[in-house]
């Protein structure tokens, strides 16, 4: 079985704006946020973190501070995919030198690649890091639906370390653990899903709904991976409100929202991302109530 890079929450973290330019104060109020509610890792520069608007540089620099301020107290996953192989190359290694824990590697979305040609971008990524790989399966954004038989090629790689899986097929999750049984750990990137992915092996989550609510995510999948599926489920409950209007626009306007209202600016998002519409803002601030 592989070591897991992480059992229950890692944060897909928003990048803070201040004047169209990345806020790195306020990086790292976000960051101290997550270590003090005891959440184990966080993704810098993922699809929350509006990676397709970041340049390279911005992402090496996000890379860099946040592995600098975190230091061994929370784990640095970088975000460094793209639908470029030598692209996805070049950042995942730069992330390496920056001192990021682990890659997540989002599937070369638009291209549309077979199952061979998926098998080669990740194994090809493998081969030129040492750092731990979780492969990140996100359909919606994507456009393809990472089969289970490139899996469970890739799961006899040494450093892939897991997926994320982000389609809402439940289901895909047994066939995943049928296929690759201890050799490809898997979160869910789906936060209603939570309580189900981990009722059936899955180890947690990278979450959105952490950023707002940090401590009441880790302490549900903490529940569920202790077997204690009535605290869960009723902290599945309890949070869905919250999650269905953070995924009432598209993520991460919401969440950007969402964080002002708590009393972390985090500025809007870049465009084409618009600011969140006024029913929205509304429907957040009667749930934070």
């Amino acid at each position: 079985m592989k070591n897991a890079l992480f059992s229950g929450v890692c944060t897909a973290l928003v990048t803070p704006f201040l004047d169209n330019r990345v806020n790195y104060p306020m990086l790292e109020q976000l960051l101290r946020r997550q270590i003090d509610a005891g959440i184990e890792a966080v993704v810098i520069c993922g699809t929350t973190g509006e990676a397709p608007t970041l340049s390279d540089s911005e992402k090496v620099e996000l890379f860099r501070c946040a592995k600098n301020y975190v230091g061994d107290s929370c784990k640095i996953i970088a975000g460094t995919g793209s639908n470029s192989t030598e692209h996805t190359l070049h950042l995942s290694i730069a992330a390496q030198e920056c001192g990021a824990d682990g890659l997540l590697v989002v599937s070369p979305y638009y291209n549309k690649a077979t199952p061979d040609g998926l098998y080669l971008h990740y194994s090809l990524i493998s081969e030129a890091v040492d750092l731990p790989l979780i492969l990140y399966n996100v359909p919606s954004r994507t456009g393809q639906d990472i089969p289970v038989s490139v899996y469970q090629r890739l799961s006899r790689i040494p450093n892939i370390a897991g997926v994320k899986e982000a389609s809402t097929d439940i289901k895909k999750i047994t066939r995943i653990r049928c296929a690759c049984k201890d050799d490809l750990p898997i979160w869910t990137g789906n936060d209603e899903m939570i309580t189900p992915v981990i009722s059936l092996g899955g180890l947690g989550v990278v979450s959105v709904v952490s950023n707002i609510a940090p401590v009441e995510t880790q302490a549900l999948a903490k529940a569920a991976l202790n077997g204690d599926f009535d605290t869960a489920a009723a902290l599945q409950a309890q949070l869905q409100p919250l999650i269905e209007v953070l995924f009432s626009e598209v993520s991460p306007i919401p969440v950007k929202e969402t964080m002002k209202i708590i009393g972390y600016d985090c500025g809007s998002c870049r465009p084409p991302l618009t600011p969140a519409c006024a029913e929205t803002a509304k429907k957040l601030k009667q749930i934070l109530k």
